[in-house]
């Protein structure tokens, strides 16, 4: 699959007739909402786990020095929360290009924390596309997310920022605080050795 999916997402129109649908954000999207919205609630996926498994060449790092963020990996049994926008579909134009590096649309079930449930989509980075990284051993990831910079800004407070919302909302996952305990241990390093 091709680096850039933007083209490959616009082709999707599942929503293309409705009013508003929903979008289910798990990472960047939990806490930098800079697109317009008609309602925000908690919501939660099921059978997903989230992983910094995805390289970003475009917002927290280079093509040169990728970072890393966060994606989807299938887990039977597992939940995600995160948060759901209800949007337009016009309000996804500019998202597909947000996502572009390797995400793609796809439906998803979401369940809200009312009990009510609605059918809506997320962007989702298999292990198909061309900038997916997959699994490494933790500390390796953790250089890479406290090294990786690009037009976004540093790739650790992608990081930092999403520990902190899933803090907001009343959630601990091993993965995302493990990796930040890291990261954190990294910069400290850093900085005792005076370097930035």
């Amino acid at each position: 699959m091709a680096l850039d999916t933007t083209a490959l997402n616009r082709r999707m129109t599942h929503f293309d007739d409705h009013d508003d649908l929903w979008l289910f954000g798990y990472g960047s999207l939990i806490w930098k909402a800079d697109f317009p919205f008609l309602e925000r609630r908690p919501a939660r996926i099921h059978g997903w786990v989230r992983r910094f498994w995805q390289g970003s060449h475009d917002h927290r790092g280079t093509p040169e020095a990728p970072g890393r963020v966060a994606t989807l990996i299938a887990e039977e049994g597992a939940a995600c929360l995160g948060m759901a926008y209800r949007i337009t579909p016009e309000t996804l134009q500019p998202l597909d290009v947000r996502e572009k590096n390797g995400y793609l649309r796809e439906l998803t079930p979401l369940h809200f924390e009312d009990g009510t449930s609605a059918m809506g989509l997320t962007y989702l980075a298999t292990a198909d596309n061309a900038a997916f990284l997959g699994e490494a051993p933790l500390d390796d990831m953790a250089r890479q997310i406290a090294g990786a910079e690009g037009p976004s800004g540093l790739n650790r407070d992608y990081l930092l920022h999403l520990e902190a919302a899933l803090a907001e909302l009343g959630v601990t996952e091993e993965h995302v605080s493990e990796l930040a305990r890291r990261v954190r241990e990294h910069r400290n390093d850093a900085t005792a050795l005076g370097v930035q």
